[in-house]
């Protein structure tokens, strides 16, 4: 998760490398979303001040709320897919660090009744009538089977909005943004069926060679992309990888 997405400045943590957390709501999915209960209260520190301002001025947290989705977030996948139409009717959808679910929530609406959407995250997640969430850690080795069996069969697409935590320190950042994409790429392998996609959030400043040459060998297609709803000022972005080959035989 970006740092627009957390449920304060410093936000939390979840998935061993997941998208940090965010407060779920209700089993409807509707009302309520980032800035639902932001307050003004003494006390705080100048970065949490300013964390408010910027929530209490946001369209996004405003629509968010107006459209019932649980965090801002949900508008980044929906534009993304306005112009990549990665989520197709009756998909098999797995969303990596679910929580608080709002991607799970774009998923459900894009794919249809036909379609199938699986959220994992180490937080528990409040439910979401027609999406299958899962608790545990998606570096477990039997992740992907109890994924795959939810889904009843391959995924079509892989989803992570996931993130480590900040240090401030670019390079140390930049290295744990790697890692964490690279652990969901390793997942998506392992349930993409040939043919699908897989789009993972990044940093601008790019990702490492090693992982784009590991993208460009298993995928016919990889872009970075930007969507409106990412910040101006925040450095990340995603990458999408689309047609998967397969993973290569060892012989």
């Amino acid at each position: 998760m970006s740092d627009d997405d957390k449920t304060g400045p410093e936000g939390g943590s979840g998935q061993r490398m997941r998208r940090q957390r965010r407060r779920a709501r209700g089993s409807s999915g509707r009302g309520g979303g980032d800035g639902t209960r932001l307050k003004r209260a003494k006390g705080r520190t100048e970065s949490s001040k300013r964390w408010l301002e910027r929530q209490l001025s946001d369209p996004y947290v405003a629509a968010a709320q107006r459209e019932g989705y649980r965090a801002r977030a949900a508008y980044k996948l929906r534009e993304i897919d306005d112009k990549h139409r990665v989520l197709t009717p009756g998909a098999r959808v797995v969303d990596l660090g679910a929580a608080p679910g709002s991607w799970c929530q774009v998923a459900l609406e894009r794919i249809g009744d036909q379609g199938r959407v699986v959220g994992i995250d180490l937080l528990e997640v409040t439910p979401l009538v027609g999406v299958t969430l899962l608790q545990g850690d998606m570096t477990d080795p039997g992740t992907p089977e109890r994924v795959q069996v939810a889904l009843d069969g391959p995924a079509d697409v892989v989803l992570s909005d996931m993130a480590p935590n900040m240090t401030g320190q670019k390079r140390i950042d930049q290295l744990r943004v790697i890692a964490t994409v690279e652990a969901a790429l390793a997942f998506a392998e392992q349930v993409l069926s040939p043919g699908g996609s897989f789009l993972a959030k990044t940093l601008q400043s790019g990702s490492a060679q090693d992982l784009l040459a590991r993208l460009k060998r298993d995928f016919a297609k990889v872009r970075h992309v930007k969507p409106p709803a990412s910040r101006a000022e925040s450095a990340e972005t995603y990458v999408l990888a689309t047609g998967f080959r397969g993973v290569p035989s060892d012989d």
